[in-house]
């Protein structure tokens, strides 16, 4: 059973986080693991099948079902639900997670948690380390360009282009490091290559660009590492 957990904070109000997070429209906006989210009309629970690109020309569809919803008097919010796939190609074959809202005074702390289990046996369990790994930092950087939407005003498709020269700017400023080392000799142009990526890798965001750094990976509390009891019984 794999395990992701993601926190980040939101200086909004918690009815505009809710509100853009709970809409599908908006949700596959700012969501990197989603490319749709279709609600199926009249279902109860609510229920909304989905597609994500796994590979380039390569997408797999899923379903998702609302589990429920909690508000509570000091203001937290909860939604939770179910998830999974009947495509075989999907290394995901169910899971269940939880989004939790806490406003404070620095603004909302938007966090998610969500356990998942793997399908192909020994296999998929390999493939999964590293697609775990992928799958959190993708939640992560969608996290954050939701952030910088809402707190100012980036949409997610700038967000999206800014991300896109920031890694193209990165990636030119290694080769070109490489290039001029080349002169001294293949092994120059390997260790320039190698201390190019660190230096590029270690080089902060522009603070309109989403960064999955930003955001926290580890609960940092019993209340956040806690699944909500909307999820008991799943």
């Amino acid at each position: 059973m794999a395990v992701i957990y993601v926190e980040t904070l939101i200086d909004a109000p918690v009815e505009r986080v809710w509100r853009t997070t709970q809409d599908p429209g908006t949700h596959r906006r700012w969501d990197l693991r989603f490319g749709r989210i279709d609600p199926v009309p009249g279902s109860s629970p609510a229920r909304f099948r989905y597609e994500t690109t796994v590979l380039p020309g390569v997408r797999v569809g899923g379903y998702g079902v609302h589990a429920g919803e909690r508000s509570r008097p000091d203001g937290t919010r909860t939604s939770a639900l179910r998830f999974g796939s009947d495509d075989p190609r999907s290394l995901i074959a169910a899971g269940s997670g939880y989004w939790r809202y806490v406003p404070g005074p620095g603004g909302v702390r938007f966090l998610t948690g969500y356990a998942y289990t793997t399908r192909w046996g020994r296999v998929g369990c390999l493939v999964d380390r590293p697609f775990g790994r992928v799958f959190g930092w993708a939640t992560a950087w969608s996290f954050d360009r939701l952030r910088l939407w809402l707190e100012q005003g980036v949409p997610p498709e700038r967000a999206r282009a800014a991300a896109v020269r920031d890694v193209t700017l990165r990636a030119l400023g290694v080769a070109a490091v490489a290039m001029l080392a080349a002169t001294a000799g293949p092994t120059a142009a390997a260790l320039a290559a190698l201390a190019g990526s660190a230096v590029a890798l270690a080089l902060p965001p522009h603070p309109h660009t989403p960064a999955a750094r930003r955001c926290r990976r580890r609960p940092p509390d019993r209340l956040a590492a806690r699944p909500p009891s909307l999820l008991e019984g799943l």
